[in-house]
């Protein structure tokens, strides 16, 4: 089963607008920090306290925020920790109910077959490093993707469109150069 792109981006506008007019925008890339913070937390319990104030941490970025995010380490059952697990279990669900496309073109896309081999954990590699670099980016500028890109134009904010131009204007000769040979 595959969804067409248009009533797939008619379906993921409805879904922003609907977490914003009911919850809040967009924005997961915290929640990366918070699921650290929650692994360190359990190997060093000393790294979250709770006061009389509310929260706190030893770490600086974890205590910012009035200790906001000391909070979510210890109390990590909330919107947008919640949020996150459900994108990775519906990634899973989306690519698992995938019908005519061979499994192993799931794994390895004839475009990347074409250009680079059937090496599953080379394309998994190189996805994670590009992914990493989007992301330490966007936290560079004080967000993630989805949260400058998705939510901030939706809220029409000038830096969700000067991110989504950035990350055009790099993306394009990207692809271009690393996929020269068509699948």
């Amino acid at each position: 089963m595959v969804l067409n792109w248009k009533y797939g981006g008619l379906l993921l506008g409805l879904v922003f607008f609907l977490a914003v007019l009911l919850v809040k925008p967009i924005g997961v890339s915290t929640q990366f920090v918070i699921l650290d913070g929650i692994v360190w937390d359990m190997q060093n319990p000393e790294i979250v306290t709770q006061t009389d104030e509310g929260y706190t941490s030893t770490n600086a970025y974890l205590a910012k925020s009035g200790g906001k995010y000391a909070k979510s380490v210890a109390n990590p059952v909330n919107y947008s920790f919640i949020f996150v697990i459900a994108m990775m279990v519906g990634a899973l669900v989306s690519s698992s109910l995938r019908k005519g496309i061979p499994k192993g073109e799931r794994m390895v896309p004839a475009i990347w077959k074409a250009n680079y081999g059937g090496n599953v954990l080379k394309r998994w590699l190189v996805a994670f490093a590009g992914g990493f670099i989007v992301l330490y980016g966007a936290r560079l500028a004080g967000g993630c993707t989805s949260g400058h890109m998705m939510s901030g134009m939706m809220q029409t904010a000038i830096s969700g469109y000067v991110f989504a131009a950035g990350a055009f204007l790099a993306a394009f000769p990207t692809a271009l150069y690393m996929f020269k040979e068509e699948g």
